[in-house]
């Protein structure tokens, strides 16, 4: 059973940094897709970006340009930089992993979760 936890949200002005941080245990990262999504109020959750080890990375439309995907495997970590927040972005972020991911945007396709991370950015 992987378990994930998510750490490094927070309130940030506009314009903005944050990095978020999700720490696996219960199994190795390398063998999983990880990815992130972020689900707003009253909105569904979003694909915001996600990779297989060593594979391409792949962002949702509002990530592209501004935020950063990566993971370390030796540490069980994955990570996303963000830049440039924006109001927008505030959401909770979730972490997830999947071993059988045919597409790393469908979040349905994930078997673990994380207890997410509040993002907020104020104007």
């Amino acid at each position: 059973q992987v378990q994930l936890v998510e750490s490094g949200g927070g309130l940030v002005q506009a314009g903005g940094s944050l990095r978020l941080s999700c720490a696996a245990s219960g199994g190795t990262s390398s063998g999983y897709a990880m990815g992130w999504f972020r689900q707003a109020t009253r909105k569904a959750r979003e694909f915001v970006a996600a990779s297989w080890s060593g594979g391409n990375i792949y962002y949702g439309d509002s990530a592209k340009g501004r935020f950063t995907f990566s993971r370390d495997d030796a540490k069980n970590t994955v990570y996303l930089q963000m830049n440039s927040l924006k109001p927008e972005d505030s959401a909770v972020y979730y972490c997830a992993a999947g071993s059988r991911v045919p597409d790393l945007s469908r979040k349905y396709e994930y078997d673990y979760w994380g207890q997410g991370t509040q993002v907020t950015v104020s104007s």
